[in-house]
């Protein structure tokens, strides 16, 4: 049985976006590919409603591509547990209110007793707090949390 991961929007978007001139991001933009290319299909990868919310917005084209480069990942379901958790780390987390949909990520990822969540947004997912505060959190409610975690981090073998 494979491990599961969980691909937040914001790696989705790197994957697809026009190359950046900022050398963080292409760096991000390059790790991501190579995490796409060789190590996707070592794992069950998942998204969710939110994820297809939030990268079917924009520019139509690249919505488009964002599109296309998640089709045939089975989507994880929205419960009320989900709601409740978000809610849960969104108010234990005391992050802004334009980050909410952040806290519905780590938790439809944690319900659904996924490995690994992967994503690029280090403010307010893979962060060292917001993991401390997860691990607490679901301990408290006896949830396995995921690895939350950035592509580079599960890409293996970089030679």
């Amino acid at each position: 049985m494979k491990e599961t991961v969980y691909i937040e929007t914001s790696v989705i978007s790197y994957l697809v976006a026009k190359p950046s001139r900022d050398l963080v991001v292409a760096a991000r933009q390059q790790i991501t590919r190579e995490w796409w290319d060789r190590c996707l299909r070592k794992f069950d990868v998942y998204v969710s409603p939110y994820v297809i919310g939030e990268i079917s917005l924009g520019n139509p084209e690249y919505a488009d591509l964002r599109m296309k480069s998640i089709s045939g990942f089975p989507e994880l379901q929205i419960t009320p547990m989900v709601e409740t958790l978000a809610d849960k780390y969104f108010k234990t987390l005391n992050i802004p209110d334009k980050a909410k949909l952040d806290c519905f990520h780590l938790a439809i990822s944690a319900v659904h007793g996924i490995d690994y969540l992967i994503s690029w947004n280090c403010k307010h997912i893979v962060n060292a707090r917001v993991k401390r505060v997860l691990e607490s959190v679901d301990f408290d409610l006896d949830i396995r949390s995921p690895m939350v975690c950035t592509p580079e981090e599960l890409l293996e073998d970089r030679t």
